[in-house]
């Protein structure tokens, strides 16, 4: 018999966390346990603005979910089916279940996700580190505190992209990462920005331009001196396929994809397509940045880092040391002691 709970969290950030859309210094979650016998496993849901889910509709669409018709945990294509079909959306409220039933399976079969899913998983990959848009001072701090890490993910799409850039480079000449936030309206200013940045040593573009410009984008791949990667234009398996006519790789978060089932099928999608992956977050818990690592050793680019920018994080699992995350090999997502959060709700 399955038993599910779940409870409203407020993720509060250390830092105003800025993008070309906007400004937020909180994330509100749902967190999710879901209990089979005496196991337990556990999800989480991030819904930053962007994607329309709140806690109300979040809440509103797990109270509609009923296992009681399941009884083998270890059945998560079926189980996930039925969820998926519950409603339309909800991508992130979806997830939350998925990955819960991840933790659990794993838990049950005594392996940690990646075997679960016949992955090879990784001991040890390096994530990039997130400088959000903010005035070229506070950059520079932001860039120095991350100075263990490979890679920096930069986020542009303003006024000031030049002068952010510079500000970067004045304290550092780590490889970035680029994400525009659908920032760049001009096709060709947003060519002239990629050219500009191939000298900068940027990796890739992250959604350089809004999602309903198609022609624009169309144009923008075939002449882009570097890679352009979906997100908001990439959010689940049905868009993977027509990604091919507008990017050169895609981003997969679980929070889009309704979790590890879905991604793992993305992911393998893309690289049939000849589409680089790379695996994003939001604003999450070691929760859900834990789930997302299972999926490492398909990922082109690792961006896993949306549980080291918050000051209320309820959870422990895969950790981030010297700018890598560390494969615990605890059986599930990985997570360490995590009912001393429920203990209390």
């Amino acid at each position: 018999m399955f038993k599910i709970r779940y409870s409203p969290y407020k993720l509060n950030m250390k830092h105003v966390f800025r993008i070309a859309r906007g400004s937020r210094i909180s994330t509100p979650l749902i967190l999710t346990a879901i209990q089979f016998e005496d196991v337990v496993g556990y999800g989480e849901a991030s819904m930053p603005p962007l994607y329309g889910e709140t806690q109300e509709t979040a809440i509103r669409f797990i109270s509609k979910v009923d296992l009681s018709g399941f009884n083998d945990p270890l059945d998560i294509e079926g189980i996930m089916n039925y969820v998926d079909g519950i409603d339309i959306g909800n991508s992130a409220a979806k997830a939350s279940i998925d990955i819960a039933l991840h933790d659990l399976a794993g838990k049950i079969a005594g392996k940690p996700c990646y075997k679960l899913l016949n992955l090879s998983g990784v001991k040890s990959i390096s994530t990039s580190r997130t400088i959000s848009i903010d005035t070229p001072g506070i950059i520079k701090e932001r860039v120095l505190e991350a100075k263990d890490f490979q890679f920096l993910k930069l986020k542009l799409g303003s006024d000031n992209d030049i002068e952010i850039v510079k500000a970067v480079r004045e304290v550092s000449n780590q490889p970035l990462f680029v994400d525009a936030n659908q920032g760049w309206k001009d096709k060709n200013l947003a060519l002239e920005n990629i050219d500009w940045l191939k000298e900068q040593d940027v990796i890739f573009i992250e959604q350089p331009m809004p999602v309903d410009m198609e022609d624009e984008m169309a144009w923008l791949k075939s002449k882009s001196p570097l890679p352009i990667v979906g997100d908001e234009g990439v959010q689940r398996l049905k868009d993977v396929e027509k990604a091919v006519d507008f990017y050169h790789g895609i981003n997969i978060k679980l929070v889009k994809s309704t979790g590890l089932n879905e991604g793992l099928k993305m992911a393998k999608l893309a690289k049939k397509l000849d589409l680089k992956v790379m695996l994003g977050c939001m604003s999450e818990t070691s929760c859900a940045i834990s789930a997302a690592f299972h999926l490492a050793s398909l990922a082109d680019w690792i961006d896993l880092d949306g549980n080291l920018g918050i000051t209320n994080n309820p959870y422990k699992g895969i950790e981030t040391i010297g700018g890598k995350l560390i494969n615990n090999d605890i059986p599930g997502i990985g997570l360490v002691n995590p009912e001393s959060y429920w203990d209390g709700v």
